[in-house]
């Protein structure tokens, strides 16, 4: 489980073209320390498995269905990726509960800058907009962000200077992808309610 709470700023370093999946090499000096084989780490968000690792440099195996549901497939050498360890049980949960299971796909549709913060506008695939509200909780690319707006197919977040300073979203531009995961506690209360009719 994660929270939301972007560790660093790593690096693509290599991909690997697998046919029906790929091999990323990430940098990240800071989630990378005391990693091993079979550790997780989010990717923008997706919770990948450590396959290798050597250095400030963790490799990590992803397969269609991921490639398929997130925006790592868009990723090339030089991509700069949000990344967090696991949290640990105990520890506080500065964010929100995050599986790093990729729900969809949006894309940045427009930034409105202000003197210290943003509004970032982010289209949201219409099957996932029942799940999101105002004031409640999303992940953007791994990053926990509370919604400032929800219509029916957008929503919108505001982003303080150390998210713009210290994530991907300080860099995305309108039309850029960005990997969505909604609250995983809207998903169950749904399924409960839907289950008790």
């Amino acid at each position: 489980m994660f929270t939301g709470i972007v560790e660093e700023l790593g690096e693509i370093t290599a991909v690997e073209n697998l046919g029906d999946s790929c091999r990323f090499r990430v940098r990240g000096p800071v989630v990378t320390e005391g990693a091993k084989h079979g550790d997780s780490i989010a990717v923008n968000g997706v919770c990948l498995t450590v396959v290798e690792h050597e250095g400030d440099e963790f490799t990590a195996d992803v397969m269609a269905e991921t490639l398929n549901r997130s925006s790592l497939g868009a990723l090339g050498v030089g991509s700069r990726v949000n990344l967090e360890r696991p949290t640990a049980v105990g520890a506080r949960l500065g964010g929100h509960i995050v599986q790093g299971h990729v729900d969809g796909t949006g894309a940045v549709l427009e930034r409105k800058p202000s003197d210290n913060w943003e509004i970032i506008k982010i289209s949201l695939p219409v099957d996932l907009a029942r799940y999101v509200v105002e004031k409640g909780s999303i992940t953007v690319d791994g990053i926990s962000l509370t919604v400032v707006d929800a219509g029916p197919d957008y929503f919108s977040v505001s982003l303080i200077p150390t998210t713009l300073a210290l994530t991907t979203l300080g860099v995305k531009q309108p039309g850029d992808p960005v990997n969505l995961e909604v609250d995983v506690v809207a998903k169950y209360v749904e399924r409960l309610l839907g289950a008790a009719r």
